[in-house]
């Protein structure tokens, strides 16, 4: 650093001697480094938010019960959270498309089978409600199921390096929804 640095340059020799300006630079490395690992003991000037308060302020889709807090590592508590926001990011992005085509109350309703086996979903039950036939329930099922996994990936794209690690990224993602994750 006193090489690299400028303290060469400005070391006068009418103020004292070069030991002591050498001296005087070690003290005031050895005082920085020190600050710095208080600093980083005590927070390092970040703010913390409590898990608690910042998963109370935005509901979720896919809600992480507090007793899951209170037992599981900061890591997995991390991926469930991330699992769950990329998720809703996503289907609010489908959602808002189904709004600007006029499509809301379609979506409203089929929203909830996305994700959903295929022998959870009752078609003749859907078909009623939403007054169209069967097979018009089975296309607009999958055309949003589509739909929400190709928003799904350019969602997960834009949180990786590379475009060869979404694939991954999305297993994974699935697996900590799978998981009860979130």
């Amino acid at each position: 650093m006193i090489i690299e640095g400028n303290l060469l340059s400005v070391a006068d020799p009418s103020r004292g001697r070069f030991r002591s300006l050498l001296l005087k630079a070690v003290q005031n490395f050895l005082n920085d480094k020190q600050d710095r690992r208080k600093a980083e003991k005590r927070g390092g000037g970040k703010e913390f938010v409590p898990w608690n308060d910042w998963i109370a302020e935005s509901p979720s889709q896919f809600p992480t019960s507090f007793q899951r807090l209170e037992n599981w590592p900061p890591e997995r508590i991390f991926d469930s959270e991330w699992a769950a926001t990329v998720t809703e990011q996503s289907l609010r992005r489908l959602g808002e498309e189904c709004d600007n085509s006029g499509r809301q109350r379609m979506f409203s309703i089929l929203s909830k089978y996305l994700m959903a086996d295929r022998g959870e979903v009752s078609y003749a039950d859907l078909s009623v409600s939403l007054g169209v036939p069967e097979r018009s329930v089975k296309r607009l099922l999958h055309y949003l199921r589509a739909r929400h996994r190709s928003i799904l990936r350019e969602e997960v794209a834009q949180t990786v390096e590379a475009a060869a690690d979404v694939d991954d990224e999305i297993r994974y993602l699935c697996g900590v929804l799978a998981s009860g994750g979130a």
